[in-house]
């Protein structure tokens, strides 16, 4: 076993950085009237850091005479900055306490000119764990900042992630125009993007006229040769536009005059299916920002069409906007029977005291979804659950698509849930229930009579069986 000395290793190396004997090395940092020369030793600085070994050997091979010390300019970096960066090559010392924010910033372009990877990631992190509320307040100049460098990921993400999710805000910060291209691609492959797809399509077209300026913004007076320039321009960005997240109105108005930037089997796959109802999108397509989730029973339109009943929004009050999904909330999977198992326990040990859960189940030797919206906790004792915001609902498969469901709000609110350790996600007296005589076997009485609630969801009140079922806890974005 060895035993380590460090911090009398640092002090010792810290004492020959300030030592004015034995340098053989002479730095020149800043620019005029911001000057100062150090002094330093060649072989820590050759083995610390890989910019400073190319600079210094090559310098030596210049002046190849003895006695000469090795002389080397860094016009970029700060006296200052360069002074606590020195102490970090010496004695791998750094203390930020009392350090401004912009400070470590520049002190983090300085490592990264110098090739310091071990400062650059620390101070990344630093500046992201401990100074992200600076950095927000100051966005334009960090995202100027990460977006010089390739060794800035850290950075680049922090700026992502922030456009993504406040895209107001950054975009106040900064002329979206000049973004660099990878910065635009990173943003646009983000399935949290917080913006309609539609703006996310204007701005990648406003991008694209900046970068092209002698060509106008009206389409209409576009030639062959100015549309291919402007596809030339965004061959990276198009194929990440969500196009069947659009509105039918908002695709004829704003996406249909600039068909020519698009794929031709791309623009005949979108007009097929605006033009048809029934109509689903290609295979390759991607699916709408914040649309992802994870089930095995239903599609994004279900959950665009559950969203609206939750938020009380007409879905047949706008035909134009009826092809544009409703993705409001994230649908956090609390369970799923075929993974988790089909008891009355599971259910309750996965998704008791959560509010606002969404329940779905495929029916067994039918094509019947059912389900229903839960906006207060479930709960094992017994009684009756109250609340006048719920709703059970049904779809049914016809060629091989879902058709728009039944919607059946709650009547009785004194009886919208019905509690206890054998049911399973159950709705008013007899609306819904999953019921289970043994709680850690399996429900064994499923079935569906409207009392409780305004529509009765299925055509027979036989008991069924399911073949899967998932409960979804549903968060705002």
């Amino acid at each position: 076993m060895s035993t380590q000395f460090f911090s009398n290793l640092s002090r010792n190396y810290i004492e020959i950085l300030e030592d004015s004997e034995y340098y053989d090395v002479t730095i020149e940092v800043g620019e005029d009237p911001n000057v100062k020369i150090f002094r330093a030793h060649m072989n820590i600085l050759c083995h610390r850091s890989p910019y400073l070994r190319r600079a210094l050997i090559s310098n030596n091979k210049k002046n190849n005479n003895d006695g000469v010390l090795s002389h080397t300019k860094l016009p970029n970096i700060l006296p200052e900055i360069f002074q606590i960066v020195l102490k970090y090559i010496y004695g791998g010392i750094l203390s930020l306490d009392e350090e401004n924010t912009s400070d470590i910033l520049k002190m983090l372009v300085a490592a990264d000119e110098l090739i310091l990877h071990e400062l650059v990631d620390y101070l990344q992190t630093y500046l992201i764990e401990n100074k992200a509320d600076w950095m927000e307040k100051h966005f334009e100049l960090i995202h100027r900042t990460s977006f010089q460098s390739n060794n800035l990921l850290e950075l680049q993400k922090f700026c992502t992630e922030f456009m993504a999710k406040s895209p107001d805000k950054s975009f106040e910060s900064l002329d979206f125009t000049s973004l660099p291209e990878k910065s635009l691609v990173s943003l646009l492959k983000r399935d949290d993007l917080r913006m309609k797809e539609i703006e996310v399509w204007e701005h990648v077209l406003k991008w694209g006229l900046a970068q092209n300026p002698t060509v106008t913004p009206d389409p209409v007076t576009w030639t062959d040769d100015e549309f291919k320039t402007m596809e030339n321009s965004l061959q990276y960005c198009l194929p990440l536009i969500r196009f069947y997240s659009l509105s039918s109105k908002d695709f004829l108005g704003k996406v249909r005059p600039y068909k020519k930037l698009l794929k031709h089997q791309l623009y005949e796959d979108l007009l097929g299916y605006y033009l048809d109802s029934e109509s689903e999108p290609s295979n390759n397509f991607l699916p709408p920002r914040n649309g992802k989730f994870d089930s095995k029973i239903v599609n994004l339109n279900i959950i665009s069409l559950v969203s609206k009943w939750i938020d009380k929004i007409d879905a047949s009050s706008n035909f134009a906007n009826q092809r544009e999904l409703y993705l409001p909330y994230e649908f956090k999977l609390l369970l799923r029977g075929s993974r988790d198992g089909f008891t009355p326990d599971k259910f309750h040990s996965l998704c008791d005291n959560k509010p606002k859960t969404v329940t779905f189940i495929k029916v067994k030797g039918t094509d019947e979804i059912l389900g229903g919206y839960n906006p207060i906790i479930w709960e094992t004792s017994n009684n009756w659950g109250e609340t006048k915001d719920s709703f059970i609902f049904s779809f049914k498969y016809k060629n091989g698509l879902f058709k728009d469901g039944m919607l059946s709000n709650v009547k009785e609110i004194d009886y919208a849930l019905s509690h206890g350790q054998r049911f399973g996600p159950s709705f008013g007296k007899n609306d819904l229930i999953l019921y289970g005589d043994n709680r850690t076997r399996g429900y064994d009485n499923i079935y569906c009579n409207q009392s409780s609630y305004e529509k009765k969801i299925r055509d027979t009140e036989d008991n069924f069986s399911i073949d899967d079922y998932e409960v979804f806890q549903i968060i705002k974005l």
